[in-house]
């Protein structure tokens, strides 16, 4: 059925609700008592303060419940009487539609300038509507148990939630609705049958596509376009109540209030997620990212326990390490002199004097550190596959099994129409529809893809200035540090290189933030100006432009310390320059490792606590401005539709930006960890915190979003297989090129001469010698010196061979050992990927089970139903209708 049949069917039933309503504004004029709820007076209609509760969620009726609210300001601008018009057109083919409206006068509110148009949705529009859009409803209670306690639920007593908040309502079998069937579904109350949930996706379904007129030849329609134009300030459902209370008795808590209690309160941390009142209050797509978000912090929670596990064990051996026991010993490293690392201002200097920063790399770089990048890699498979796992379970729990694409997210959006100029016959529909040629998009998809990469571009050159920085101000700390004496007792921990990467990676996460802040705003404008068709289409091309900027911002500094920083730096005597200016970074002794440690730290410490930040000071900032200015008029009563218009906006795009959070802080976990264990930990306490934030910030500080459907994360899952993929080969790279575990072990097993301790003279081993008189003039310290050579970090032949400062063998071995490794690596726990994913069923068994029994239960309920149904018709007593049956199913089975 279309959208003009809808109209027309209801039509009827519009008029009979809008003769309903002035009976009973009628039946209220003569009330004279005091229980009387609101008066009539020549003015627009008043109510009694007192009478009126501020928390009332109904008409003045005190009956008809509010579906929806539109809140909408006298504009005296030359188009306000065109806004005028179109509000009066669309409030009438609203009542066409059956939903009853009641309109608040500017004069009642507490700013006294704001129009506030409250909807209800009376039964017949409900189950119209319902019918309309498959929406499942319960049939019978079901006969299937709910799965059984694991013998853990004793110990994990303390983080359950009460059964009747985590699971608010009995299981059913379900189907799709439909109004010629009322009798066949469980409606005990017709105003409690249809949760608040569904009922504000109704409304909003009929608002978006509710016409108001026809302008330049076209039919407009839809509450967006009204919103875009002005003409409305705010359209929104209401919260059922306050959240620091409950509602008044006789009826039960609100749901927002439960929510809050049991979710949303910051003491709640380690205790489950009421997900099935989630999605009922908010609904599916919501609920879907909450679960999200919840399993994968419990994944996380072993990820956390391996990795500190890591942690503590080079911890335990940090003082017992052969590489920092020799870098620290007078003797050893005491005596190894190191070529000036800056030219001409920075001097020679002996390699015990990075003491403390060889113990730290020891933290993260040793033994267990390939061991925990093949686990985090076989970590991430099992999280996947797990994961399809518990959306199935949703799918089926929630009713979404036969679900499709949700229809508003396929509907046109407003921009598109108003921009288009053409038109097409749909080929399905045979309708004819706004149409958009290539040639006019053309333009804008070149402009979009240029901007895109004119940004990664000036992320790829600030990572650039950043880099400029730290060799610029490097010699400087070096000189500095070396001439002030006051500075004499910090050197020992505080060394040029640390101070260098700690301010390059504040300064690098600050440029982060600002790049990012400024890119939010331009790739929203030029999305818009793309002009998607539908408003899916609008979500996968921001989504596209905003990952892979975020993905350059983010990591762009991580790979090149990981990957790019220490590997073309040369040797004395022949550096490679930057622009021909700068001298290439290098690598501590001890190898990068530490350095993307600190690079990691940083900005992933730093965009968590910024976000959550943001998260819960942001809007209660705005919404705490909001009602100041509101509050004009305390005297007046500060209604419930009120305080939510006060509340700040949730946003079509709120659930985009928090997908996208988590997905960046999974790249950090996935594609880094093996030079930081702690990752996994840091992102699990993050997560804890998070989901409180969100879950506060949606209950307190936001209006209630629309419900909307969704089956799965969408998008977002091919993403995160993307980056698990990629994973496995970052972290097989860093574990081959940043760590200095390949060259110690192929030290150990072709180089070592100790047999008692094979990596003594390691450290000996992996420094070259090169002659301090082979220095070109122009690079040397000009102070003189009693030694005649230094020692750099590299695999060449010394100053006294044929083919001196030429790579060595060993050199070749070490390439040829990490080479095998990333090989064999990759090829492990991508054999280990696959064994799982085709071990773990995408359904659980028992999954299956329960959807072909409640398949079969229904088409047996539906069955019955329609033959007692034909038996009423036909008025046959029950044996001879038997009779009747048993004689045609003979005929059709002899025939």
């Amino acid at each position: 059925m279309g959208d003009p049949d809808l109209l027309e069917m209801v039509e009827e039933q519009g008029k009979r609700s809008s003769r309903e309503l002035n009976y009973a504004f009628q039946m209220s004029e003569s009330m004279s008592s005091g229980e009387s709820s609101f008066l009539i007076d020549e003015g627009p209609t008043k109510f009694q303060k007192h009478k009126h509760s501020k928390d009332s969620i109904f008409f003045r009726d005190g009956i008809r419940q509010i579906d929806f609210v539109l809140s909408y300001v006298d504009d005296v601008k030359k188009d306000g009487d065109l806004k005028a018009e179109r509000r009066k057109e669309f409030e009438q083919n609203l009542r066409k539609t059956g939903l009853e409206l009641e309109i608040e006068d500017k004069r009642d509110s507490e700013d006294g300038k704001t129009y506030f148009v409250k909807i209800h949705a009376p039964w017949e529009v409900l189950v119209t509507y319902a019918e309309v859009l498959g929406m499942k409803m319960p049939i019978r209670e079901s006969d299937i148990p709910r799965p059984l306690p694991s013998p853990l639920n004793c110990m994990l007593a303390p983080v359950k939630l009460p059964e009747n908040v985590k699971h608010p309502r009995p299981e059913y079998f379900t189907a799709q609705f439909s109004r010629h069937r009322q009798e066949l579904f469980l409606i005990e109350d017709q105003s409690r049958f249809f949760p608040s949930s569904s009922r504000n996706r109704i409304v909003y379904y009929i608002l978006s596509r509710c016409p108001f007129g026809i302008e330049d030849g076209k039919k407009r329609f839809g509450i967006e376009r009204l919103l875009n134009s002005n003409a409305y300030s705010s359209a929104y459902p209401l919260h059922d109540g306050q959240y620091w209370r409950p509602s008044e008795p006789p009826n039960p808590p609100n749901a927002r209030y439960i929510l809050h209690q049991h979710w949303a309160r910051f003491s709640y941390f380690y205790k489950e997620q009421p997900l099935d009142l989630i999605k009922d209050y908010y609904g599916e797509k919501i609920g879907i990212y909450f679960v999200f978000l919840g399993f994968y912090t419990e994944m996380l929670f072993v990820a956390a326990v391996v990795g500190l596990a890591c942690f503590i064990y080079g911890l335990l051996s940090m003082e017992s390490s052969t590489g920092s026991i020799e870098t620290c010993d007078p003797k050893i490293g005491g005596q190894m002199i190191m070529c000036p690392l800056c030219d001409l201002v920075c001097d020679f200097w002996r390699l015990n004097s990075t003491c403390l920063a060889a113990k730290f790399s020891h933290l993260f770089d040793n033994e267990s550190t390939v061991f925990f990048a093949i686990f985090m890699g076989i970590w991430v498979t099992l999280f996947l596959e797990f994961w399809k796992q518990r959306e199935a379970r949703l799918e089926y729990e929630w009713d979404m099994v036969d679900f499709e694409e949700e229809q508003q997210q396929l509907q046109l959006r407003p921009e598109f129409e108003a921009m288009c100029k053409h038109r097409k016959r749909n080929v399905v529909t045979k309708e004819m529809e706004p149409h958009m040629p290539l040639y006019a998009r053309v333009p804008w998809y070149l402009l979009s893809g240029a901007t895109v990469t004119f940004w990664m571009t000036l992320v790829v050159a600030s990572m650039v200035s950043v880099i400029v920085y730290r060799l610029s101000v490097f010699a400087t700390f070096a000189s500095f540090m070396e001439t002030e004496a006051s500075l004499k007792r910090v050197k020992s921990f505080l060394t040029p290189q640390i101070t260098t990467a700690l301010t390059g990676s504040c300064l690098n996460f600050i440029i982060i933030l600002i790049l990012n802040f400024f890119y939010e705003k331009i790739s929203a404008w030029i999305t818009k100006m793309e002009i998607p068709r539908t408003y899916q289409e609008y979500e996968s091309s921001l989504t596209l432009k905003m990952f892979l900027f975020q993905f350059v911002n983010y990591y762009s500094s991580c790979f090149y310390v990981a990957f790019f920083k220490g590997k073309f730096v040369g040797y004395p005597g022949k550096y490679t320059y930057l622009f021909n200016v700068w001298r290439s970074e290098e690598c501590d002794p001890g190898g990068c490792l530490i350095e993307l440690t600190t690079q990691l730290t940083i900005i992933m410490i730093g965009k968590q606590l910024f976000g959550n930040i943001k998260e819960a000071i942001y809007p209660m900032a705005l919404n705490w401005w909001r009602r100041r200015r509101a509050r004009t008029n305390s005297e007046k009563l500060y209604s419930r539709w009120e305080q939510d218009h006060d509340l700040e906006t949730f946003g079509s795009l709120g659930l985009f930006y928090e997908y996208l959070e988590t997905v960046i802080q999974f790249g950090f976990v996935t594609l880094f960890v093996a030079s930081f264990p702690l990752a996994p930990l840091l992102a699990l306490l993050n997560n804890i915190v998070e989901i409180r934030v969100d879950a506060w910030k949606l209950t307190t500080q936001y209006r209630r979003p629309v419900a909307a459907k969704a089956h799965s994360i969408g998008v977002w899952q091919d993403i995160l297989y993307g980056m698990a993929v990629l994973s496995v080969a970052t972290n097989a790279f860093i574990v081959a090129f940043t760590s200095d575990i390949i060259p110690r072990l192929v030290y150990y097993y072709a180089y070592s001469t100790n047999d008692s301790q094979p990596l003594r003279g390691y450290l000996n081993n992996s420094l070259s010698v090169f002659l301090i008189a082979d220095f070109p003039n122009y690079t040397v310290p000009p102070e003189k010196r009693d030694f005649t050579t230094c020692r750099y970090r590299d695999y060449r032949y010394p100053p006294d061979h044929e083919k001196k400062y030429f790579h060595n063998m060993q050199f070749w071995h070490v390439l040829a050992a990490k080479m095998t490794f990333i090989i064999i690596m990759e090829h492990v726990v991508f054999l280990f990927k696959f064994l799982l994913a085709w071990m773990i069923p995408d359904v659980p068994k028992d999954v299956v089970e329960r959807i072909k029994r409640e398949k079969l239960m229904t088409v047996k309920i539906l069955h019955d139903f329609e033959l007692n149904k034909l038996k009423e018709n036909l008025g046959l007593d029950s044996n001879d209708f038997v009779k009747q049956v048993m004689i045609e199913e003979n005929k059709v089975q002899l025939a």
